[in-house]
């Protein structure tokens, strides 16, 4: 009787708000994607999507004698509560929820697990807990998803993929998907991991993340798993500030483009140069760094080189730095100054558009980087190159200064040298006396 009294209009709004709240649910895309929240001082927070791959593969045990899904569960658990607080996370799955044979079905089979936003570490771990491997691998669906799921913004937000095969269900073909979200410029970033070693899903997972700037990882064990997804997560921290703005270096300074203080993108070719020009102020002191990403497996011992050079040529000042494939970015910087050069080769100085001497430096981007056999050469290596203009700094002392206790240390070095060696000399005497006396 009671519910009989109620106004049609009041029970019609009702269950319009209840097909709304519904439809929101199914379609496992969180509300106000488009409007990320901000972090201190007004700036946008880090935002990360985790894809993972729930297709019936991954129940096989091949990874340290555990199934991949129970590998990929544990290292996700440890992710989330090593997570900081001001990261915006989220996990996505493919091939978790349609146990049935129409394939057609099942390659739709991408949804929200764990919306993107503050993370309550207690409901995302029990999530990925429950997960059982069921169906196929729609991959391409799923990046789609992910995009949507991270909205769009000023900073850079990460797709983190971790998958045991190719995607069976293409169309869409993930690559075109990837190709796809890098030209809507959404500045977002997709990093590939693969659990499975067959060339046909290493080549898949090098074109998405090449796509977009990512990069990719053969994972053989569960702590190496675990430390790279908490390396991209932290990755996301240190970069989500500032987004670089794209540049392409050519191969002579008098070519090269203008750059002025902040952070920029391009992509180097192996053993290639790519040249930059900035301006530099009399009284400024340049710095600059550049890291390149090896998202594809490279030949042991490599290097990265940094140079700063005159417009005609002379070295300035150089950075460099040397690695062994233990590691997925190889980063240096230098650091040059008119007032630091003290006589040596210089640029040359003109009048700038404030009255003040300028001089045009030239920095010049090198690798000694080889690919390994079957790893894709183009398109080339994404490289991140910062500058920044500050007020120059003294120039350090030279070494006469610390000339006098440089030579004291010499000496005590040689006379503790002289009196090991004797002392030693005299120990394998005695020895030998005692060996012909017995």
């Amino acid at each position: 009787m009671i519910t009989g009294r109620r106004p049609k209009a009041r029970l019609g709004s009702l269950l319009a708000a209840l097909a709304i709240t519904g439809g929101a649910l199914l379609s496992g895309l969180p509300a106000h994607a488009d409007e990320p929240s901000t972090g201190p001082a007004g700036k946008e927070a880090p935002r990360v999507d985790l894809v993972l791959d729930v297709s019936g593969s991954m129940s096989a045990a091949d990874i340290q004698g555990k199934t991949r899904i129970s590998v990929a569960q544990q290292s996700l658990s440890d992710v989330i509560d090593a997570l900081p607080a001001e990261t915006e996370f989220g996990i996505r799955t493919l091939g978790a929820n349609y146990p049935g044979t129409d394939k057609a079905q099942g390659c739709l089979d991408t949804k929200q697990l764990f919306p993107v936003g503050k993370t309550n570490k207690t409901e995302a771990k029990t999530a990925v807990a429950t997960l059982r491997p069921t169906g196929w691998t729609p991959i391409g669906l799923a990046l789609r998803g992910a995009a949507q799921d991270l909205g769009k913004g000023e900073t850079t937000r990460r797709v983190v993929l971790i998958t045991d095969g190719e995607d069976s269900c293409a169309p869409p073909d993930p690559c075109d998907v990837a190709r796809e979200l890098a030209s809507q410029g959404i500045h977002l970033v997709v990093d590939t991991l693969g659990l499975a070693h067959d060339d046909k899903t290493r080549q898949q997972l090098l074109c998405i993340a090449n796509a977009t700037g990512g990069t990719y990882t053969d994972v053989r064990t569960q702590e190496q798993l675990t430390e790279k997804v908490k390396q991209l997560v932290d990755r996301s921290n240190d970069t989500y500030t500032v987004a670089p703005v794209k540049t392409a270096g050519t191969d002579k300074c008098e070519s090269a483009p203008v750059l002025t203080p902040g952070v920029y993108s391009d992509r180097e070719k192996f053993s290639e140069h790519r040249v930059y020009r900035v301006p530099v102020k009399a009284g400024q002191e340049l710095r600059a760094s550049v890291s390149v990403a090896l998202d594809r497996p490279v030949a042991r011992d490599y290097g990265v080189l940094l140079q700063a050079t005159s417009t005609t040529g002379q070295e300035l000042v150089r950075g460099t730095d040397a690695g062994s494939s233990r590691t997925d970015v190889v980063s240096t910087g230098l650091r040059w100054s008119a007032a630091a050069s003290k006589g040596y080769a210089t640029a040359t100085a003109s009048a700038s558009p404030s009255g003040k001497p300028e001089t045009n430096v030239c920095l010049v981007v090198s690798n000694s980087l080889a690919p390994q056999a079957g790893a894709a050469a183009d398109p080339g290596l994404p490289l991140e190159l910062t500058i920044d203009l500050t007020a120059a700094s003294p120039a350090p002392d030279g070494p006469a200064m610390g000339l006098g206790r440089g030579w004291i240390l010499l000496l005590v070095l040689t006379l503790a040298g002289l009196l090991t060696g004797l002392l030693f000399g005299w120990i394998a005497r005695w020895r030998i006396a005692v060996w012909q006396e017995n």
